[in-house]
């Protein structure tokens, strides 16, 4: 088979074509050795009838005989034989040595004086004739009933030497249409996929920028492939930027405690700094590494957890203890920065009781924590902090049953346009809020919300302040669905601020 798709097209019209030729050949083999074998049959009826005439006019078996030979004579050459044939369809001997019919022709009993019969039969010379039987008497005739003529069948070489004149105009005929439209048809699914082909290069090429959309041409399986190398071209584009841009930020964020490691390292080796510069290099040193553990542990945990080998231990959880496990967790710290750390006015469920979900306990914890912790970087002393919690339906993208879980500050809030990227991994909209300085704290949140089949939001109040919210189903589904771009609310599932 050929390796080309072209070439499996023009093959395939080949084939095709041949096997049209030969049932058009045996088509018209049948056809022409039928209407041949009729023609053939008609000629030796046609011949009969004008020798009728001088048959019957003989008027005992001996001149019958004598007027046969005779005519037998004058036909010689032409191949037609001419015999009687007896009333059980055996020939009568009148002295000639033609090939005789193997079988008996047997003239039905009904057949009138005058009918004419006609066949095809083996005869003693191994071939097939064609015959033509005139009846001259009547079924008890004693000597002779019909007069039977017949010839070598050559219907099958006459028919054999038609197809062979006319099957060649058939062919080239063939050629001359089907050629151009298996090359057309090859091209217009070829150049197609060729395009498809330098394209698909070029897109693991990272050195080369982005191309135009490449024209949907061609059948429409080429040109549903054509759209979707496209959508894959832009974004495989916006990727590699994202991908730019999260290495630009990553070296950002490496630079500056790699260079305060580097700085007090050199001031401790070469002895510039003593007594208390020393210890307090020694823990600049610390902290900055720790920054740094901190860092590379956050972002194998965005890994980890897009790529589900962390999987979440679902259990049933109250979510106003873990809200208030959460303020107690935090108060210390808040306490510390003069920040007032509390429970907001969380909604219970319409009968009244506790509002529950089932949720990864560590992962919830770790959720509610990056998000005070944002708050708390972003607050001065004297600001305050609530958690809330309350049943939606529907909301932010999620299907069925949800609880919203909700941090609220009183502080600067997002800066304009940066609510819709709040969490994304480095994204420094505001410093402040970037989780312990790793720019990562938001984008473990939403990864880890996205685990649970939930979505995370981030919203500025009025007339200042910032709420974050995550929401998460009742029941979350057995499988997290794929990464998506979290969808805005579709009402909102937090109360107003106060």
């Amino acid at each position: 088979m050929p390796a080309s798709l072209t070439g499996r097209i023009v093959g395939a019209f080949a084939l095709l074509a041949i096997a049209l030729w030969l049932a058009i050949g045996a088509t018209m083999f049948v056809v022409l050795r039928g209407l041949h074998a009729d023609a053939t049959s008609s000629s030796l009826a046609d011949i009969a009838q004008t020798l009728a005439v001088r048959i019957r006019a003989a008027a005992v078996d001996r001149e019958v005989r004598q007027v046969v030979n005779q005519i037998r004579n004058e036909v010689a050459g032409s191949g037609v034989t001419i015999q009687l044939l007896a009333s059980d369809g055996t020939t009568v001997e009148i002295g000639a040595t033609d090939p005789e019919p193997v079988e008996p022709i047997v003239i039905p009993a009904t057949s009138k004086i005058g009918d004419t019969l006609t066949g095809l039969a083996p005869f003693t010379d191994g071939d097939q004739h064609d015959w033509a039987a005139l009846v001259l008497r009547g079924p008890n005739a004693a000597a002779y009933r019909a007069v039977l003529l017949s010839t070598v069948d050559s219907s099958g070489a006459a028919a054999l030497r038609d197809v062979t004149r006319t099957l060649p105009i058939v062919i080239l005929a063939t050629v001359l249409v089907g050629a151009p439209m298996a090359v057309l048809l090859s091209r217009s699914v070829a150049r197609p996929l060729d395009r498809l082909r330098g394209r698909l290069g070029e897109l693991v090429d990272p050195l080369r920028p982005p191309a135009e959309p490449l024209p949907a041409t061609g059948p429409r399986e080429v040109r549903d492939l054509t759209v979707r190398v496209n959508v894959l071209g832009v974004e495989l584009a916006r990727t590699r930027a994202r991908e730019s841009e999260l290495l630009a930020d990553l070296r950002h964020d490496l630079r500056t405690p790699l260079t305060v490691i580097g700085g007090y390292a050199t001031a401790l080796a070469d002895g510039t700094a003593t007594g208390e510069a020393a210890e307090r290099a020694a823990a600049a040193i610390v902290e900055e590494t720790a920054r740094l553990e901190r860092l590379v542990g956050e972002l194998g945990a965005i890994d980890r957890i897009r790529t589900g080998t962390d999987m979440l231990r679902l259990e049933p959880l109250d979510a106003g203890a873990v809200l208030a496990a959460t303020v107690e967790r935090f108060a210390a710290k808040a306490e510390a920065a003069g920040v007032s750390l509390g429970l907001g006015a969380s909604a219970a469920r319409p009968d009244g009781g506790p509002l529950a979900l089932a949720a990864d306990r560590l992962a919830l914890d770790r959720i509610l924590g990056n998000l005070v912790d944002n708050a708390l970087a972003v607050l001065g002393p004297g600001g305050s902090v609530r958690l809330e919690a309350r049943a939606v339906r529907d909301a932010a993208g999620v299907a069925g049953d949800s609880i919203a879980f909700s941090v609220v500050d009183d502080g600067p809030g997002f800066p304009p346009g940066a609510t819709d990227r709040a969490f994304e991994r480095f994204y420094r909209g505001d410093v402040a809020r970037s989780g312990s300085g790793s720019g990562l704290g938001l984008a473990i949140v939403r990864e880890l919300a996205r685990a649970h089949g939930g979505s995370a939001i981030a919203e500025n109040l009025v007339p200042h302040g910032a709420r974050v919210s995550v929401v998460l189903p009742v029941a979350p589904p057995l499988v997290a669905p794929p990464v998506a771009s979290a969808a805005p609310p579709a009402t909102d599932p937090r109360p107003a601020a106060s």
